[in-house]
């Protein structure tokens, strides 16, 4: 079992998205725990459930169940937390599951780090995860840049050699570059007598826009159908990369031809 983050804050923000945990049902709410929180209790009132009417507060939540809760009112005084479902929309809900799964990866490697240092983790955490943490939001960001950035991720730490060697190899060997794949159909069509050629021309062009960081290919996929696919590392530069790509074939077929793309669904 992974033991918590020490640097971790122990009562939630008002309106953060926090993941909970069912603990126990009652027909006008639900007890939850906070898993970021130690495990700290948290209220989920029945009218806070859904946006329409709960009949049977059974058929929304179960006991175990995790889900991604709004922190909708703080009572510091009586060290209450209440939460809302209702309040959490579909995209707030996978950014805030994507982002704890993230950082639950990133805990399990800096204690496999801390494991080769021989060092307890409560230990590894009040020392290196603290001065990780100084210049990053997160330790998964932090392992992010070091896998990607080296020794530049380490400016103005007080991090032994040894220390970022391990997180250096662990970084490495488990954080990638994200990627981003678009992919779609070139349709060209041409009635020139060397139509062939101008489209040759078109296609080697689309190719020719790839910069650092992006990758586009072309298939051939018979007359007039050609798979353009571009990759790269961010979703903003694989727009940027086909948006470049498809115009710069548009603007060789223009008066000979026409040109249409069709993206493929995600």
């Amino acid at each position: 079992m992974a033991e918590a983050n020490p640097q971790q804050n122990d009562m939630p923000e008002l309106d953060e998205f926090v993941i909970a945990t069912v603990r126990k049902i009652m027909p006008y709410g639900a007890f939850c725990t906070l898993d970021e929180y130690n495990g700290r209790e948290a209220f989920l009132h029945v009218s806070e459930v859904a946006s329409r009417w709960v009949k049977n507060i059974h058929e929304f939540l179960k006991d175990g169940q995790k889900v991604v809760a709004r922190v909708h009112r703080l009572t510091p005084e009586k060290n209450q937390v209440d939460l809302s479902l209702r309040r959490v929309s579909e995209s707030d809900k996978k950014l805030k599951m994507e982002g704890f799964k993230r950082e639950k990866r990133a805990t399990k490697l800096f204690e496999l780090c801390a494991k080769k240092m021989k060092v307890e983790v409560a230990s590894a955490w009040k020392t290196v995860g603290a001065e990780l943490l100084k210049n990053h939001d997160d330790m998964y960001l932090a392992l992010e840049d070091i896998s990607f950035n080296g020794e530049k991720a380490f400016k103005g730490a007080e991090i032994s050699a040894e220390w970022r060697k391990v997180l250096g190899e662990v970084a490495q060997l488990n954080i990638h570059l994200p990627e981003v794949n678009i992919t779609g159909t070139l349709m060209i069509t041409s009635h020139a007598p060397d139509a062939i050629d101008h489209i040759r021309k078109a296609l080697l062009a689309a190719k020719s826009t790839e910069k650092g960081g992006t990758e586009i290919t072309l298939h051939y996929l018979g007359a007039p159908r050609y798979r353009l696919s571009v990759k790269a590392g961010e979703y903003k530069s694989a727009e940027k990369a086909l948006e470049a790509a498809t115009a710069e074939v548009q603007r060789l077929m223009k008066g000979i031809g026409a040109v249409e793309f069709v993206r493929e669904a995600a």
